[in-house]
């Protein structure tokens, strides 16, 4: 990441501790006072992505994974199924898709 960048992050991070509106300007104001020169729109592009988001929320759930969708192979022990059984059905389905664009008229030498 580049040192421009990296300053408008941690000027964003500033702001947010000291509970101050993250504003594409305040990161500007911020990093010229550190004597760091960011292009406007990397501070724009930064404070859109943190748009209606709780920094400080965010650090606080740093590497902690998030509440994402459970894995695969959990869901297949859960039902008993074998781990496999999930990779054959998507062979089969993507064979039977080569097969129906044969059918179709679309073979390599046509």
């Amino acid at each position: 990441m580049a040192s421009s960048e990296l300053a408008a992050t941690y000027a964003a991070l500033i702001l947010a501790d000291e509970g101050i509106e993250i504003t594409a300007d305040k990161i500007v104001a911020l990093t010229q006072a550190a004597g760091i020169e960011v292009e406007p729109i990397w501070a724009t592009l930064l404070t859109k992505a943190l748009e209606g988001k709780n920094v400080k929320e965010l650090l606080a759930n740093v590497g902690s994974g998030g509440g994402g969708p459970a894995p695969a192979v959990a869901a297949g022990g859960a039902t008993g199924a074998a781990p496999g059984a999930a990779a054959e059905e998507e062979e089969k389905k993507e064979e039977e898709k080569e097969e129906s664009d044969e059918d179709m008229g679309f073979g390599l030498f046509d």
